[in-house]
């Protein structure tokens, strides 16, 4: 693929995401301080010291950014990797075993679905400990319902499909029909669905943060740092701003790329066909 192919706005989304995750694995060698040192006085402004200026405690925001970004993005990635994990093999499974375990799987993932899931993270949150593990496993299951249904909705439809049938009477296993017939023509809508999960999760955890059961101090993700600043804005410190916009723009980004990705993989299908 020549690199004049790629769309402006594939670009754009792959050099800022491809920052972000700069930021992120290289935390600890380009942040000018540590994630919880003091610096500098409350709020200082922006500065040749301190670029972005300091937080609440006069902390260097850019330090805090930077690590904010590690633990934002890395949470993020899990949570939406498990949900993908989970979801789409339990939707896959309920499609081509039918019966009484789609019945189960569906009514079950309907009940949880009808619960708000702000409200369900703050309620599991609040009994469990928080910590990383805690809140990956929290995220991850609670986004995987929308995953499941997903799945679910595509399997069903490609598991009456000529050549599943065809399988099956070749006598290949469910495994096999859900991993080597099912999953690659799935993978349009789940790529699709990949880059609005991430950037759900990455909102989920913000909130959960700025609501208090998120990441716990000293550290911090950008939601808890939104937070930590929040009372600044009244003064016009723009350093509860900065982390929203890097929200946004984390959000844009990924979406951007996932949009290509899915517009790439449909053209080559198209093409084949």
């Amino acid at each position: 693929m020549a690199l004049r192919q790629i769309p402006v706005s594939a670009w754009v989304g792959l050099i800022l995401t491809a920052a972000f995750l700069f930021c992120a694995i290289f935390a600890p060698w380009i942040s000018p301080y540590s994630n919880a040192e003091i610096v500098g006085d409350v709020w200082e402004p922006m500065s040749a010291k301190h670029l972005l200026g300091t937080d609440n405690l006069g902390r260097d925001l850019l330090s805090r950014m930077i690590y904010g970004a590690r633990i934002t993005i890395f949470i993020a990635v899990m949570a939406t990797a498990l949900s993908f994990v989970l979801g789409s093999i339990l939707g896959f499974a309920a499609a081509v075993v039918g019966g009484w375990f789609d019945t189960i799987m569906s009514r079950f993932v309907d009940l949880l679905m009808s619960i708000p899931t702000l409200i369900f993270g703050l309620v599991v949150l609040s009994v469990l400990p928080a910590n990383t593990i805690t809140l990956i496993l929290v995220m991850g299951i609670l986004d995987s319902t929308r995953v499941y249904r997903l799945s679910r909705a595509v399997a069903v439809d490609i598991n009456v499909m000529d050549f599943v049938e065809a399988a099956k009477l070749r006598g290949e296993g469910r495994a096999w029909i859900i991993f080597r017939e099912i999953l690659p023509n799935a993978l349009s809508p789940l790529i699709a669905e990949l880059g609005v999960r991430f950037i759900f999760a990455v909102l989920f955890l913000s909130a959960l943060s700025f609501l208090g059961l998120g990441v716990q101090p000293p550290d911090a993700d950008w939601g808890g740092m939104v937070k930590e600043n929040k009372d600044g804005i009244v003064f016009g410190i723009p350093a509860a701003l900065i982390p929203a916009a890097a929200i946004a723009a984390l959000a844009i980004s990924v979406n951007l790329v996932a949009d290509w990705v899915l517009n790439r993989t449909t053209s080559l299908k198209g093409g084949r066909g």
